[in-house]
């Protein structure tokens, strides 16, 4: 016998399925701006240069040795270490390293870092199948566009219950840019997306340990498995997103249906994709920007006798841990951000070390820091106050972040950030090689090239690639 249900579903939603399947499927080559080519290069770079720097974390190493089990098949590369796995495994561990340090992308409307679920599954594939660079980065655009049209739909109602929207949603791109990249038509692309729908992957809980790095690996995983299935025959519903049953309507209460139709194919949200220096949960960003703009203006830790810190509820309902023990419960602590800020000037994954967070000049800094809330000012902003020894005040507001769409890290500032995280991997030289590799991506002929290139030589491997500074 039938439930009644308390939520009103909507039985007239678009076919947004089957609309996001043609659109993927048919969308011409490079049917974009030369600015949004270029930002989808400035995004493969960022997830490739994030993922060489977590290759050798022990969150790596764990996935790496119960993949082993299995016993894979070599066929594609796992960026940063000289193992090969099979391309869904690939998927895996690409996700996982891209999202460890908290250093990935961000689509600031909906918060999905979208290059971790979708660049790993297209790697992954177009390593295996000889795709060429111009069809990775066309398969790239439109799978983030999926996954963050998606995202922007349900969000933020989706992700308030719990859900880790880079992973649930990421599924959907990683689906839908494999699709592409495979060719297939758009009955397969909408089997592809059906079939993912039902395979929502994350939830909030996991943050702060190794599993919130897996939502996005899990996501290109069962995103490029998607696409395979939906390539040899296998079915889902037709409607599966935006069915009363289906994706969008079960995992949210928030349906924004034209957030998918509003300028398709001609918008694509990877102009709105942004690049964080700092390693850390976006929201903790304004706050660091502010301790360092202090530090700038000559305030030291040994003056300070209080920081005042004005925050939206967000970032302390997300990172307000005061005594994090380890570097993963750092990334989620705004006060160990803004003492890493005052003290270092930066907070990049260094300053997320175990020995780092647990330092008695941290400490005793980040005890010094008195959050309120304040939701007048916005989520992206910080109002932050030092009180010094003397009684004098220096106050900073920050609007926008550095890396924020307003603010926005230059081509300069994001090669030196790849060659933070690759050069104690692959040594300055290949890292300058797989730069040059990333930047003409779109014109190579194919993959191999550079999935060679994020792979460590004798040398480098020796030297680098069990670097203890970016183990924890």
């Amino acid at each position: 016998m039938a439930r009644n249900t308390q939520v009103q579903a909507d039985h007239n939603a678009p076919p947004i399925t089957r609309i996001l399947a043609e659109f993927v499927a048919q969308h011409p080559s490079r049917g974009w701006s030369d600015a949004v080519d270029h930002e989808a290069h400035r995004t493969f770079l960022n997830w490739l240069g994030c993922a060489v720097g977590a290759a050798h974390h022990e969150a790596a190493d764990a996935a790496l040795a119960a993949i082993a089990v299995l016993q894979p098949a070599p066929q594609a590369t796992v960026a940063g270490r000289r193992e090969k796995v099979d391309i869904a495994s690939a998927a895996l561990v690409n996700g996982i390293t891209s999202h460890t340090f908290d250093f990935d992308d961000t689509h600031l409307k909906t918060i999905i870092h979208p290059a971790g679920p979708v660049a790993s599954a297209l790697l992954a594939l177009a390593e295996h199948t000889g795709a060429s660079g111009r069809q990775l980065i066309d398969a790239l655009v439109l799978g983030i566009d999926v996954a963050c049209r998606v995202g922007n739909t349900v969000y933020p109602e989706h992700y308030d219950r719990g859900w880790h929207i880079t992973g649930t949603t990421g599924v959907l791109g990683a689906a839908a840019g494999c699709a592409r990249l495979l060719g297939l038509d758009a009955d397969r692309t909408q089997m592809a997306l059906g079939i993912a729908a039902s395979q929502p992957v994350g939830l909030r809980e996991q943050f702060g340990t190794m599993t919130k790095p897996f939502h996005p690996g899990g996501a290109a995983r069962a995103g490029l498995m998607s696409a395979l299935l939906a390539q040899q025959g296998f079915t889902a519903s037709p409607r599966a997103l935006e069915a009363p049953r289906g994706f969008a309507q079960v995992l949210s209460t928030k349906t924004a249906w034209n957030e998918i139709t509003d300028e398709l194919g001609q918008r694509f949200e990877i102009s709105f994709n942004s690049y964080k220096p700092f390693a850390c949960g976006i929201v903790i960003h304004p706050s660091i920007d502010a301790c360092v703009q202090l530090r700038d203006r000559g305030v030291r830790p040994e003056q300070v006798e209080r920081i005042e810190l004005r925050v939206h509820s967000l970032v302390l309902e997300l990172t307000g841990k005061k005594e994090p023990a380890d570097g993963l419960q750092g990334k989620f602590s705004v006060y160990h951000g803004c003492a890493a800020g005052l003290i270092f000037g930066q907070a990049t994954e260094d300053e997320y070390a175990d020995d780092i967070v647990n330092r008695a000049d941290m400490v005793a800094l980040r005890r010094k820091v008195v959050a309120t809330v304040d939701d007048a000012i916005d989520e992206a902003s910080a109002d932050v106050t030092a009180v010094l020894a003397d009684g004098s005040r220096v106050q900073v507001f920050v609007e926008h972040a550095i890396g924020s769409l307003q603010r926005p890290l230059s081509d300069a500032q994001l090669e030196a950030k790849f060659a933070g995280m690759a050069d104690p991997v692959l040594g300055a030289g290949r890292t300058r090689e797989l730069l040059d590799a990333c930047w003409g991506l779109g014109d190579a002929a194919g993959v191999g090239a550079l999935a060679r290139l994020a792979v460590p030589d004798g040398a480098a491997g020796a030297a680098h690639g069990h670097s203890t500074r970016r183990m924890r």
